[in-house]
């Protein structure tokens, strides 16, 4: 078997004829075998660097060599910053940055006393050697005398001639006895020091924690709600993520102490003022609004910045967690039934601000203009305005709602105009009615001077219905639009630029501001401006404008669905803290049987009202019940073919409708168009069951 193995290798020193070694067979699945090995170890690995207790010893292990490396880099520093003027040096910095320069000044000064007395320690260390010789001469010589003269003491008392040599004897054998000592201890000692040392830097590191957060044991940790310090907000700033206040904080003295005023109790939570270091813009500090709220522990929407008067300052309030998601209480209008108001001097109690004060606003000879997202609640925000201003018996309301789903009905025999309704015909009334407010305004303005007027009040919600509207005159001028031909914005227009002289006062409600539906000129010319809950930040500069949105006002960071009623007015008709461009309200919501016994309340104290309405369909109209109707037995029908019916079974109230239309009767009902093999359609169960599962009719719907 061996006559046909050839050996790989043969030593040239070796015979010719010796021959190789045996060696012993090899499988033939050796391989095999080799990789099945191979997978088995290395699964093994795997299991084992994966097992929890490896992680665990792996953190351990990190954790405590990282604080060994931190107690060494602290305990350096600080030997560092005792032997030189590093820390006097930082301090200068601070204060520099903080433009402080007094303080800098006497830090400076405290730099250069410092460093004139090391200079003085050093040059006694030169001279040291040599003052040290001549105290080491003196004091051996005034030693051995003293001993000798003791030794003769000694002598002469125990008449013995050697023991004059006894004390020094003495204190020789005392110097063997310590050296000895130090001997025995030594070897321990040099042993013991360098681990002393480890633990005293172990213990210096684990007391500043100065190992990362990764390698510290898995725990779980709620600081959500937790109070707010100095420390807390100090290093929120610093975790921001801006580096020049991240260095700056660090170079600071007091960690960064300094900038920060007294912490107020402010509300439902609590109000700081921060001055920024030099190369910090507040601009910086408002973008990371959501995470200076996460490295508080707080919610987004928990977190308000303002800036104050102060330059270089940011105002925080900071909510109690959760706070701000508890109702505020009821309106004083619901529950003072004595309530009455009064147009020029008093004002409208709204809600409460942050702080949870009361928030008047004064609607004296100030056009308003109110914007938000759909169903935040403007139109209870609006409404409760106009309610207040209602118990003021000189006050005359025209009012126009262009949604018309009945959340102004309880003005019905309160206002001298009622228009309510989304289609062509009303916004036609609507323009009409403002049309008639500049008649009015025009003749108070020709009327002799000294003359009083009784305030003039018109509303229109949903206005940008009538900014969007196509419809056009007979005299060919377009009823909406944002051109000098338009009817309704020419009209508001006029009324903008003389009607407060005279009390004739306009409040226009809109969602979603754009050029389009809320033209720039008309947003300008309200004297109060307020926003609910809006889409961009583009939106809100629209609504409140550049001012106060530079200044801190953000309602696009309002919570959509979770903060109805809560407002951001930009305004003087409202107390507002100094320094700061607006303020943030949380509005009473008053529902709509409220609304009406308040309502009633208004009616009780005027002589009787008869209201006009523009616009007349003859019997009311049932937009829910005719859609039904022209549903028929069919399980869905297209929205296209829903209008064409429509139309057909009233032309006069239906003719003009769109989707759009469709939509808002039947937003919120439960029986809104779904798509249905990818186009739109409207089922008939589900308008049926919102037709059985709704008020009563007459019942006004809740307001938006």
């Amino acid at each position: 078997m061996t006559d046909n193995v050839v050996p790989l290798f043969k030593n040239p020193q070796s015979p010719p004829d010796t021959a190789p070694a045996a060696s012993p067979p090899v499988p033939s699945d050796a391989p095999a075998e080799r990789v099945r090995v191979w997978r088995r170890t290395v699964r093994g690995l795997r299991v084992v660097v994966a097992h929890e207790r490896t992680r665990t010893a792996a953190r351990l292990v990190a954790r405590h060599g990282m604080y060994v490396i931190g107690g060494t880099r602290i305990t350096a520093k600080r030997t560092w910053d005792g032997r030189t003027g590093s820390r006097y040096e930082r301090m200068l910095r601070a204060a520099e940055a903080a433009g402080n320069w007094e303080e800098a000044k006497e830090w400076e000064d405290r730099l250069t006393r410092f460093r004139a007395a090391r200079h003085h320690r050093r040059m006694d260390l030169l001279k040291a050697p040599l003052d040290l010789a001549k105290s080491a001469a003196v004091g051996t010589g005034l030693t051995v005398g003293s001993l000798l003269a003791l030794g003769i003491v000694l002598a002469i008392a125990n008449k013995d001639i050697t023991d004059v040599i006894a004390p020094i004897a003495a204190v020789i054998d005392a110097i063997g006895c310590i050296v000895y000592i130090a001997t025995v201890v030594w070897g321990p000692a040099v042993i013991l020091g360098p681990w002393l040392a480890l633990l005293a830097l172990w213990g210096v590191g684990r007391h500043q924690q100065t190992a990362p957060q990764w390698t510290l044991p898995a725990q779980q940790r709620d600081d959500a709600g937790a109070p707010i310090t100095p420390s807390i907000v100090v290093t929120a700033l610093r975790d921001l993520g801006i580096a020049p206040l991240r260095t700056a904080i660090k170079e600071m003295g007091d960690v960064g102490a300094a900038m920060l005023g007294p912490i107020r109790i402010a509300g439902c939570g609590v109000e700081v003022d921060v001055t920024l270091p030099s190369g910090v813009s507040t601009a910086e500090v408002q973008g990371r609004r959501r995470k200076l709220a996460e490295n508080l522990a707080r919610h987004e929407h928990e977190v308000f910045i303002t800036l104050p008067t102060a330059a270089r300052t940011v105002r925080l309030w900071i909510a109690d967690s959760g706070a701000l998601d508890e109702p505020i209480g009821p309106s004083p209008l619901v529950t003072d039934a004595t309530m009455t108001a009064n147009y020029k001097t008093g004002k409208a109690p709204w809600g409460q601000d942050l702080r949870g004060d009361a928030a008047a606003l004064s609607l004296y000879q100030r056009h308003l203009l109110i914007t938000g997202l759909s169903n935040q609640g403007k139109t209870a925000a609006l409404r409760a305005l106009a309610l207040w201003l209602a118990l003021d018996k000189t006050v005359e309301f025209r009012i126009a709602d262009l949604k018309g789903v009945g959340d102004w009905a309880m003005f019905d025999g309160l206002a001298t105009t009622l228009i309510q309704g989304p289609t062509d015909e009303h916004v036609i009334a609507a323009t009409e009615m403002v049309e008639g407010m500049v008649t009015e305004m025009e003749r108070r303005i020709q009327a002799p001077p000294g003359t009083m007027f009784t305030p003039l009040v018109g509303i229109v919600d949903e206005a940008q219905v009538a900014f969007m509207c196509p419809a056009v005159g007979d005299d060919k001028r377009p009823y909406g639009g944002s051109k000098a031909t338009s009817r309704y914005f020419m009209a508001v227009r006029k009324i903008h630029n003389q009607g407060r002289a005279v009390d004739v006062i306009l409040e226009e409600g809109t969602q979603d501001p754009t050029d389009q539906n809320l033209p720039k000129l008309v947003r300008e010319g309200a004297h109060t401006r307020i926003s609910l809950a809006l889409g961009t930040e583009s939106q809100a500069r629209m609504a409140l404008g550049d001012k106060a949105v530079d200044g801190g006002a953000a309602p696009h960071l309002l919570r959509q669905g979770l903060d109805k009623g809560t407002v951001v007015v930009a305004s003087d008709g409202i107390t507002i803290p100094a320094g700061q461009a607006s303020i943030t309200v949380r509005t009473h919501y008053i529902d709509t049987e409220q609304a009406a016994l308040i309502a009633d309340r208004a009616k009780a104290m005027r002589s009787g009202i008869t209201t006009t309405r523009s616009v007349d369909h003859g019997p009311a109209l049932d937009p829910l019940a005719d859609i039904l109707a022209v549903l028929g037995t069919d399980a869905r029908v297209l929205t296209q073919d829903v209008l064409k019916r429509l139309a057909t079974l009233n032309a006069k109230a239906y003719g003009r409708w769109s989707f759009i239309d469709l939509k808002r009767v039947l937003d919120h009902t439960g029986a809104e168009p779904y798509k249905s093999d990818g186009r739109m359609v409207i089922g008939r169960d589900r308008v049926a069951r919102a037709l059985t599962n709704r008020p009563d009719a007459g019942s006004a719907s809740a307001a938006e």
